[in-house]
C-alpha cells in the first residue's frame, strides 16, 4: 500500500479493533482511531509505529460521527480503507422472552447503524477517488443464530446483509465492501460473557479453540489490501471450520 493510505478504525481501544489499529501500524499505514475511550486512544496513540490521529466518539450519534468523517478529509484529503470494528454483546445467555428491548436496540445502535453511519459518510470520500475498502466486523453468530444471544446475533446478521448491498451498490467504483464472521475470538469481550455461552459456542467449533487477534489482523491486512480487489459484497469466514458456506 501507498505509504500515504489512511484507515479509519472504530472500537479501536480494545479487542480485535486495537489488534488490527497495531497490524496496519506495522504496515506503516497512517490511522484514523474512533472510540469512546479518549484515554485509552491516546495512549495507544503514542505506541504505534505510524502517523495516528485520535477521535473520541460515539458511533451511536449520527452528527458527531458525519462530523468526525469531516475533519479526516479535511486532515488527509483522502480516505482509502475503513474498519468497523466498535461492538458489544449485550446481555447474553438469555431466551428471547427474556430479553429487555432497551438492550437489544442498544446492541442494533452499536453494532449495526454505528457501521451504517460511518459507512454512509466515508462512501463519498471514496467515491471521488475512485478507490476503497471497506470492512464490516460480522460475527459467526450472524450466520448461524447463537441462542441466548438475540440481539448480537440479529445486528451482526444485518451487517452481512448490509455487507452484500453494499458490495453490490458499489462494485463498479473501485470501492469493495466486505465483512468477517469469526467464531470465539479470545478478547475481553469473550472474557466478560458468562463461561457457559463461551463453552457453548467453543464446542461448535471443529478446532475447538477460540481464534487469535493476531490471526483476525492478518486476515483483515488482506481484506483490506490493495491486493484484494474482485471480491466484494462477501463474508470471509473465521471460524476454526464451523461455517463452511
Amino acid at each position: 500500500m501507498a505509504d500515504n493510505t489512511i484507515a479509519v478504525i472504530t472500537g479501536a481501544a480494545s479487542g480485535i479493533g486495537l489488534a488490527i489499529a497495531h497490524k496496519l501500524s506495522d504496515l506503516k499505514i497512517r490511522l484514523a482511531l474512533l472510540d469512546l475511550d479518549e484515554k485509552k486512544l491516546l495512549q495507544i496513540q503514542s505506541e504505534l509505529k505510524s502517523e495516528t490521529t485520535v477521535f473520541p466518539v460515539d458511533v451511536t450519534i449520527e452528527a458527531d460521527v458525519k462530523n468526525v468523517i469531516d475533519a479526516i478529509e479535511k486532515k488527509y484529503g483522502h480516505i482509502e480503507i475503513l474498519i468497523n470494528s466498535a461492538g458489544i454483546t449485550g446481555k447474553t445467555n438469555l431466551k428471547s422472552h427474556e430479553t429487555e428491548t432497551d438492550n437489544l436496540k442498544k446492541v442494533f445502535d452499536i453494532n449495526f447503524m454505528g457501521s451504517y453511519y460511518t459507512s454512509k459518510y466515508v462512501l463519498p470520500v471514496m467515491i471521488k477517488n475512485n478507490y476503497g475498502r471497506i470492512l464490516h466486523i460480522s460475527s459467526i453468530a450472524g450466520k448461524e443464530g447463537n441462542a441466548g444471544m438475540l440481539a448480537y446475533s440479529a445486528s451482526k446478521a444485518a451487517v452481512i446483509a448490509m455487507t452484500k448491498v453494499q458490495g453490490k451498490e458499489y462494485a463498479e467504483t473501485g470501492i469493495t465492501i466486505n465483512s468477517i464472521a469469526p467464531a470465539v475470538i479470545r478478547t475481553a469481550l469473550v472474557d466478560a460473557m458468562p463461561e457457559s455461552q463461551v463453552e457453548y459456542m467453543t464446542n461448535k467449533i471443529p478446532m475447538k479453540r477460540c481464534g487469535t487477534l493476531q490471526e483476525v489482523a492478518d486476515l483483515v491486512a488482506f481484506i483490506v489490501s490493495e491486493q484484494n480487489s474482485f471480491t466484494t459484497g462477501f463474508t470471509y469466514d473465521l471460524s476454526g471450520g464451523r461455517a463452511v458456506y
